[in-house]
C-alpha cells in the first residue's frame, strides 16, 4: 500500500509531448479524484521538454523535501542529433531555418567531434528554456523574438557514446551533471562540425541509479491507484 502523505517516490516513465508539470498535475489529480486526498505536495525532480520522453522522478507529501538530492544526480540519456540543419530552439519544437552540406563528414570526424565535449566545461543553455533571466524564462523572450543574453553554466560531460551514425542521423548515449542540456550540445556539436545540428529525438534512461526500466505510464499509476481505492 501506498502512503502518499508521508512520501512516495515515483517513476514515471513521461509520454512524448507531455510537459512534466503535465505529469505533475496528473498524478495529484488522481490521488485527489481516486483517494480522496483533499491537500497534497507533489513535485517532479528535473525537467524534462514535452519532446522528450523518459525517467520523471516525482514526489509525494513529504518526500518532496529531497527533489533537490535527486536533482543533483547524474542523468543518462539517449537519442538522435540531425546534423545539416538548425532550428532556432534546437529541437523539432521549431522548424528548421538554416541547412548545409554533410557529404564530406566521415564517421571519425563525427565521433572525434563528439569525444571532445566530454569533462567540465561551460555551456550557454537554450534561449528556448526555463532559465531565469531578471525574473523572466527564457521562453518568453524567444517566443516574443526579443534580444536577451544567457551566462553559460559549468556542466560535466561524464561519457558520450555514439551508437550508430545513418547520417543526417546520430544516435548516442550521454551521461552527465546536472544542468546540461543535450539540445545546446546538439547546437555545439553542429558549430564543432560546422554544419549545424539540433536534437531529434531525447529519452532520459536513468536519474543516479533509478532506471526507466522501473519507470510505469502516467495511465499505468492510475491504474494501480484506482485498485488501491477497490481494495
Amino acid at each position: 500500500m501506498f502512503d502518499f502523505q508521508a512520501g512516495e517516490i515515483l517513476l514515471i516513465n513521461k509520454p512524448y509531448k507531455w510537459t512534466s508539470f503535465d505529469v505533475v498535475g496528473k498524478i495529484r489529480q488522481v490521488l485527489k479524484q481516486q483517494l480522496g486526498i483533499k491537500k497534497i505536495k507533489v513535485g517532479h525532480a528535473g525537467t524534462l521538454d514535452p519532446l522528450a520522453t523518459g525517467l520523471l522522478i516525482v514526489c509525494t507529501g513529504k518526500y518532496t523535501k529531497r527533489i533537490e538530492e535527486f536533482q543533483g544526480m547524474d542523468k543518462t540519456y539517449s537519442g538522435t542529433f540531425y546534423l545539416g540543419a538548425t532550428t532556432p530552439s534546437y529541437d523539432m519544437e521549431t522548424a528548421v531555418d538554416k541547412t548545409f552540406e554533410i557529404s564530406h563528414l566521415t564517421e571519425k570526424e563525427i565521433i572525434g567531434a563528439c569525444k571532445k565535449f566530454t569533462g567540465l566545461q561551460q555551456q550557454v543553455p537554450p534561449l528556448f528554456s526555463a532559465v531565469k533571466i531578471g525574473g523572466r524564462r527564457a521562453y518568453d523572450f524567444a517566443r516574443n523574438q526579443q534580444e536577451c543574453k544567457i551566462e553559460p553554466r559549468e556542466i560535466n560531460i561524464i561519457n558520450i557514446n555514439i551508437t550508430a551514425i545513418r547520417l543526417p542521423e546520430v544516435d548516442f548515449m550521454i551521461v552527465c551533471s546536472k544542468g546540461t542540456y543535450i539540445r545546446a550540445l546538439a547546437r555545439d556539436l553542429g558549430n564543432a562540425l560546422g554544419c549545424g545540428a539540433y536534437l531529434n529525438a531525447l529519452r532520459r534512461d536513468a536519474i543516479g541509479t533509478y532506471k526507466i526500466e522501473d519507470a510505469i505510464t502516467p495511465e499505468q499509476f492510475e491504474f494501480l491507484i484506482a485498485q488501491q481505492a477497490n481494495k
